[in-house]
């Protein structure tokens, strides 16, 4: 497909010597023949591409559906040229953290093209000119302008044009900035007192306030940058050159107008709080469903590690008991979000390839509550009475059989709440795995009021269902406690 219409676009009789030529010499001199790829090389391919969570109406999830214009764009490019696409909502930061680690092939995600960036990543041809606006609360009618922003402060999002537009004018008009990782945030701060005013992309305020986001535009468009699709400096022209002649074809087909005004002119649909419930009720049962699942195999993992270091902390080695004390400060002394982001983005650079979320998320929770409950299985043997063992050593049994016999059932008894403790605590943790964008429970309430701005609904029913599962999870230990322990 991709070579036929590309071959089009030369002389006939030419095309294909000359593609054979290139193949030829790549061969010879041991380099790839960028004609060759370029005509070649997507076609019947799979890309992984990143992008934001939340920038709705580029990026956005309708009925657990990643959609928007960057999604249809893309997925329309990828069947015009052939090639397939896997897409990956991690967060803008997450995204281009992502593509610099080779865990994804490129980033659509309303991303400005800038010549910091240039300096990074290879863009294509420009697919959206961007433009910013600034917004208040609907009851404020004190602030109408730049100059009204003086001793205050305003919200923008992360790595967006509205950033870097207010950057460039805060000293000016003397205001502070804060910047939010999604939009639905900075929006809450407005509507909160937090922040007097916003500046996003047009687009993406005017869909926000379509939709009901309490805010309203008070000063006209200015003059923006335009958005393109992301790859790591000199890694897929192909791709590029495939994503470039699709937007091409699209533009000249009208299929690209037709994109545009389909979310351009509307905004997201009012309902009420049980319709909320009900028309994202499979969002929330997949993401818990993906929170138990990194639970169990986290816990899993934790109470192997735990029992298995807590006994060489116990034991008589100071080497291996040296081993498991470093064990415990490392994953002790440092947050759960810097070991997510170290697995996730850091350990594919050393390791050379990618590391699917679960993966880094299991990881995670495994070591890092493996941590806490080495101290527990430490702190329990430690607990039982010493005269316990010298009496079993008395009456003739081994170090071995006095543990199993003797220190251990006593030392569960005493180890079982702190145990219950951390399954709760492990459980909650998952929370943080959104950062890396795995779809669990407090992922798939950023993706809902991402679009419908309704913060405090969506945020109450998220803690409500963890509410429910650590509740009934908790009273089940208590049970099995009870029966096991008496």
């Amino acid at each position: 497909m991709l070579s036929g219409k590309r071959a089009l676009k030369g002389p006939a009789k030419l095309a294909v010597p000359l593609t054979t030529f290139l193949a030829t010499l790549a061969l010879l001199l041991g380099i790839p023949a960028a004609g060759a790829v370029a005509a070649d090389g997507v076609e019947g391919e799979t890309f992984v591409i990143g992008t934001d969570t939340t920038f709705a109406p580029f990026e956005f999830r309708q009925d657990g559906e990643l959609v928007g214009i960057d999604m249809d764009l893309l997925n329309a490019i990828a069947e015009e040229e052939g090639f397939n696409v896997e897409i990956q909502s991690l967060g803008f930061d997450a995204a281009l953290q992502s593509l610099q680690s080779n865990q994804v092939d490129g980033v659509i995600a309303g991303m400005s093209i800038t010549d910091e960036r240039r300096q990074v990543f290879d863009f294509s041809d420009p697919y959206f000119e961007s433009g910013i606006q600034m917004a208040v609360a609907e009851n404020n009618d004190d602030v109408a302008g730049y100059e009204d922003l003086r001793g205050k402060r305003v919200a923008v999002k992360t790595g967006t044009e509205g950033q870097t537009f207010a950057e460039s004018i805060k000293d000016q008009y003397g205001f502070e900035v804060v910047a939010f990782a999604q939009s639905a945030q900075m929006y809450d701060d407005v509507k909160a007192g937090g922040s007097v005013a916003v500046f996003d992309d047009y687009p993406v305020l005017a869909y926000g306030v379509a939709s009901g986001n309490g805010l309203k535009t008070v000063t006209e468009k200015e003059a923006g940058s335009s958005y393109g699709f992301a790859v790591n400096k000199g890694a897929s022209p192909e791709l590029l050159t495939a994503f470039n002649d699709g937007l091409a074809d699209l533009k000249a087909s009208g299929e690209y107008d037709e994109i545009l005004d389909t979310y351009l002119e509307s905004g997201a649909k009012d309902s009420s709080f049980w319709s909320l419930i009900t028309d994202n009720g499979p969002a929330f049962a997949k993401g818990m469903g993906l929170t138990l699942l990194a639970t169990a195999l986290s816990l899993l993992f934790a109470l192997v590690l735990g029992v298995f270091f807590g006994f060489l902390k116990v034991g008589s080695s100071k080497i291996l008991r040296g081993i498991a004390t470093v064990y415990v400060s490392i994953f002790r002394g440092t947050p759960v979000l810097v070991q997510a982001f170290f697995f996730y983005f850091g350990l594919p650079q050393l390791i050379g390839q990618p590391v699917d979320v679960l993966t880094a998320g299991v990881l995670t929770l495994s070591l890092n509550a493996g941590a806490y409950m080495t101290e527990i299985v430490r702190g329990g043997i430690q607990s039982v009475d010493p005269g316990q063992m010298e009496a079993a050593r008395s009456l003739g049994l081994g170090y071995g059989k006095t543990m199993q016999k003797v220190i251990i059932p006593q030392a569960i008894k005493i180890m079982t709440p702190s145990f219950i403790n951390q399954f709760v605590i492990t459980l909650k943790d998952t929370s943080l795995l959104a950062v890396i964008g795995f779809a669990e429970l407090t992922y798939q309430g950023q993706q809902i009021y991402a679009v419908n701005f309704r913060t405090a609904e969506v945020l109450l029913i998220v803690a409500a269902l963890y509410f429910i599962v650590i509740t009934l999870l908790t009273k089940l230990a208590d049970v099995l406690d009870k029966r096991f322990n008496k």
